[in-house]
């Protein structure tokens, strides 16, 4: 195990790899070694290993942008929230707005030149790397090499530590019936050669499921999962239509399993590129047909988008939904889908609501499409009374009549 402690000073921020990249063996170090350093602050993403539990709060202190996977644990047991679109974090780090000392990393083996390759995930790291006066990386032989952002010279590096367990998996949820309707409703809306942006869980693999039949798809998200493996592999994706990274599938980050972890290494269709490309504004704009399907933890009346608090607690991002929203919304032949279930907690509650319980993540001014089991509320351009009655007609049938009595 690397001893951390000649790499860290009293006060250092250090900046943790996430998701399907988080560097386990450098976290574990850490959280072994925490008493014996000095006081550090962390900030983290999302986080499917858990390997970082609430306990190890005593002397860490810890933030990061959302409460995405088990880093809801860590929320809600007082670590700090970052409230800000996810494509701004590269310049709040580089401003050091958003502080970075070191950074732990997972990459791959250098190759001949003594490049190691960040494999899973660009995301924010580039940036991080950038400016970090300490960067320390576990090196991983079952990491893709992946082409894009994701070039770290060995030079870079401060320190190494070998780990070769296998890498971190998110499940596959099966789609519900619920997640069945509502991908037939999102599935009417895409058309040929639309470039799509899209997440993970149940209800983005049935709306894939149903895209096998367009031709010339495009991809230009934040992640890759093994759902759009399945819709490239189905022939439906081309990209060829795309106004930017024509050919090719542009992600930040590989969410899913070691079938799309052996399909991406080495893939020359897939780039990974960092949010500076991702999420930057320009480019999103000139996707002229660019369809951006968010989820949502609920819906009020007037279009306000929540994606953050639920029952008081805070388990959810902003994300890059406002981004791709927004820039969804404008395109020439693009729309912007957020799908939801129309109820929680078993039927008893509704998702299409009143007021907002938590803060809005999307303003009512660039909500577009809505789109529950029950059918597609289309809000662009419409005035305050239409949205309440397209909201309505596709909230819980069974709920609506106590929704319409609290406005």
């Amino acid at each position: 195990m690397i001893d951390l402690r000649p790499h860290l000073r009293a006060g250092d921020t250090i900046l943790v790899g996430h998701g399907t990249a988080e560097p386990r063996a450098l976290l574990e170090a850490l959280i072994e070694q925490r008493h014996e350093l000095p006081p550090l602050s962390l900030f983290v993403g999302a986080s499917y290993a858990g390997t970082l539990q609430p306990e190890h709060l005593d002397v860490l202190r810890v933030s990061s942008f959302g409460a995405i996977g088990r880093t809801a644990a860590l929320i809600g047991a007082g670590a700090d929230v970052l409230p800000v679109h996810l494509g701004t974090i590269p310049a709040l780090i580089r401003s050091g707005r958003l502080k970075v000392d070191v950074v732990f990393c997972q990459v791959g083996p250098a190759d001949v030149d003594g490049i190691h390759s960040l494999g899973l995930l660009c995301d924010y790291l580039p940036a991080a790397i950038e400016v970090a006066r300490c960067v320390i990386a576990e090196v991983n032989p079952r990491v893709p090499r992946t082409s894009g952002d994701t070039a770290v010279p060995a030079s870079r590096l401060a320190a190494t530590v070998p780990d070769d367990r296998p890498l971190i998996a998110v499940d596959r949820r099966a789609p519900l019936p619920e997640d069945e309707a509502i991908a037939a409703h999102v599935a009417g809306v895409i058309p040929d050669g639309a470039t799509i942006q899209i997440g993970v869980g149940g209800t983005p693999e049935a709306v894939l499921a149903r895209l096998t039949d367009r031709r010339d798809l495009g991809i230009h998200s934040g992640l890759m999962s093994d759902a759009l493996v399945d819709l490239i592999e189905a022939g439906a994706v081309t990209n060829a239509r795309k106004e930017i990274d024509p050919g090719v599938s542009v992600a930040g980050s590989l969410l899913g399993s070691d079938r799309l972890y052996a399909w991406a290494d080495g893939n020359p269709s897939l780039v990974m590129r960092s949010l500076d490309h991702t999420h930057a504004l320009g480019n999103l704009l000139a996707l002229r047909s660019l369809h951006a399907i968010n989820s949502a933890i609920e819906v009020d009346l007037t279009g306000q988008i929540g994606a953050e608090v639920a029952a008081g607690r805070y388990v959810g991002a902003i994300g890059g939904q406002g981004g791709f929203a927004r820039a969804a919304g404008m395109a020439r032949a693009g729309r912007s889908i957020v799908a939801l279930p129309s109820t929680a907690r078993n039927g008893t509650i509704s998702r299409i609501v009143a007021r907002l319980g938590g803060p809005v993540t999307t303003p009512r001014a660039d909500a577009d499409l809505v789109v529950t089991e029950h059918g597609v509320a289309d809000l662009r351009g419409a005035s305050a009374t239409q949205r309440r009655e397209r909201l309505l007609a596709i909230a819980a049938p069974h709920l609506r009549d106590e929704l319409e009595r609290s406005i």
